[in-house]
């Protein structure tokens, strides 16, 4: 049994992410002591991507008995009290609840391109980008289009601010979730008073039965008391009834504002990429961009700095079923290899090939992508007549194929004079050591570091935000994390190789060329 005691000061984070949902429990020190989780997939039901509210509630029951099991391996106890408690989960989307709470439309979620018209407009007529997965774009696009729901329309929020309302009875976000819903102005740390007037005033607007500003969530800061677990809050927790109500809640946050936490980078001029499911930069700014640009989405830290935010819809899900086409080869070979074994193999197979993939190129869309002007995707293998391909090649396409995107975004931010001394990385690409770390920092031609908490994720950045609120030491969200979270952990540092480098802007000018194929695949291939 470890030295180490459950004695109801530890704090707990869940985050639930586009493929799982994750619980850690942390010790007052931050230091994670046990998980749990559980796994789940969205569905593309009737024109939208969506996960049925249902299967949040089991998704955290399951996932917290999970980590319970785990604890009481570990310590032999029960976990009865807690510190603190923090939700988060992937940002944007569209959740609107009726007067007395009733879910209105399916959860309508990020990975959604179904906005472009509404979306279009907004950014005119705030002069502020407007993305198509932003709430207050789902909002005006189901405006635009009539839904029948419009007018029943009491409270409308984030799935993080959705699990957060009905544990603690709060309607609130944190700042940096709500930044994904509404423009913020950083100077007041609330949403933008200048927009929400000009929002009012459209026609279609005007004559709906609420005010744009009652039905949005209240927003907060970090460190800010965001109400207390419920005595139905906590059974929906823990159904057994062991997990006792009372217990502070922070504010709820967004994995883009936990990815920050969890790998201290919400200072200005610091910059993370998480790369999963999706992927993201975050460049936290010293001064505003000089244009608005439809691919750089403007939201904020936990605290209310602005943030340039490059998202894309696609990364490693691609790259993950071409992994399970290999593992299953494997079973068929009577090979006895763990899934992270190939993994590993196949990663650091891509070292080997040539640093502009040998005339191999992939389009890893299984949905639509912004940046690229696509609202829907088809995977895509492509290779010239005269291409070495080869095992090394081909998975070092797949691999710059997760990270292509996003470099198409980023060189916006280059081309603005953006400087980022290191980015942070975190995510299922860094997980296989060093490989996706090499290729990341080849790409976006930076420095590219990785903590020794990349694997704990944004589940461990909000079990901080908790741990945030809990303490009253007083100091900014930067010094804590400074001197309390990251005072006893290291990074490694890969830094981008020229050679390489030249070679993947090869890959990327190939692949820009395939988008013309990737949308007439689109086209022909249709839904």
């Amino acid at each position: 049994m470890a030295e180490y005691s459950i004695n109801g000061t530890e704090s707990l984070g869940v985050e639930f992410g586009s493929t799982r949902i994750k619980a850690v429990l942390v010790d007052s020190d931050c230091h994670p002591i046990a998980v749990g989780t559980y796994d789940w997939e969205n569905k593309f039901e009737n024109g939208f991507w969506t996960y049925d509210l249902s299967d949040v509630w089991t998704g955290l029951q399951s996932a917290y008995r999970d980590l319970s099991a785990n604890v009481n391996d570990k310590f032999g106890a029960e976990i009865e009290n807690l510190s603190s408690i923090g939700f988060s989960a992937m940002m944007h989307g569209y959740l609107p609840f009726d007067k007395d709470g009733n879910q209105l439309v399916p959860f309508r979620t990020w990975r959604n391109t179904t906005t472009q018209q509404a979306a279009s407009k907004l950014t005119k007529l705030f002069h502020f980008n407007i993305p198509q997965r932003w709430s207050i774009a789902h909002l005006y696009q189901a405006i635009l289009d009539n839904e029948s729901h419009i007018n029943a329309i009491d409270y409308l929020t984030t799935l993080a601010g959705y699990v957060h309302w009905k544990l603690s009875g709060q309607k609130v976000l944190g700042v940096g979730e709500a930044s994904g819903m509404f423009p913020i102005d950083s100077d007041i740390c609330d949403y933008d008073s200048n927009m929400i007037a000009a929002f009012s005033l459209l026609n279609e607007v005007k004559v709906c039965k609420w005010n744009i500003r009652d039905i949005l969530p209240k927003v907060i800061q970090a460190g800010e008391n965001a109400g207390r677990l419920t005595d139905e809050g906590a059974l929906l927790i823990d159904p057994t009834g062991k997990l006792k109500p009372g217990v502070l809640m922070c504010p709820p946050e967004g994995d883009a504002g936990t990815g920050m936490v969890a790998t201290n980078s919400v200072r200005v001029k610091t910059g993370n990429v998480s790369a999963g499911t999706s992927i993201f930069s975050m460049t936290v700014l010293d001064t505003p961009l000089k244009k608005v640009y439809e691919e750089i989405d403007m939201v904020t830290t936990p605290t209310g700095k602005p943030v340039a935010m490059v998202h894309c819809n696609n990364c490693c899900t691609d790259l993950d079923y071409w992994v399970n086409l290999f593992i299953e080869f494997s079973a068929l070979t009577g090979v006895e290899l763990s899934k992270s074994e190939i993994y590993d193999l196949l990663y650091n197979a891509a070292l080997d090939g040539e640093k502009d993939c040998g005339g191999l190129v992939n389009i890893n869309y299984f949905s639509g992508e912004p940046i690229t002007k696509l609202e829907s995707g088809k995977p895509l293998f492509v290779r010239t007549e005269n291409a070495e391909f080869n095992l090394s090649n081909f998975m070092r396409a797949q691999i710059y194929s997760a990270v292509s995107t996003l470099k198409i975004g980023m060189e916006i931010l280059e081309h603005e004079g953006v400087k980022i001394d290191t980015l942070m990385g975190h995510g299922g690409l860094f997980k296989t050591k060093f490989v996706g770390q090499k290729f990341m920092a080849d790409a976006m031609n930076t420095p590219v570091s990785v903590m020794d908490t990349a694997g704990e994720g944004g589940a461990w950045g909000i079990a901080i935000l908790a741990r945030y609120a809990a303490d009253n030491s007083g100091l900014p969200l930067e010094d804590y994390l400074d001197r309390f979270i990251f005072n006893s952990y290291t990074s490694s540092t890969v830094k981008p190789d020229e050679n390489d480098v030249i070679g993947f802007n090869k890959y990327i000018e190939l692949y820009k060329k395939a988008i013309k194929i990737e949308k007439n695949a689109v086209e022909i291939l249709g839904s």
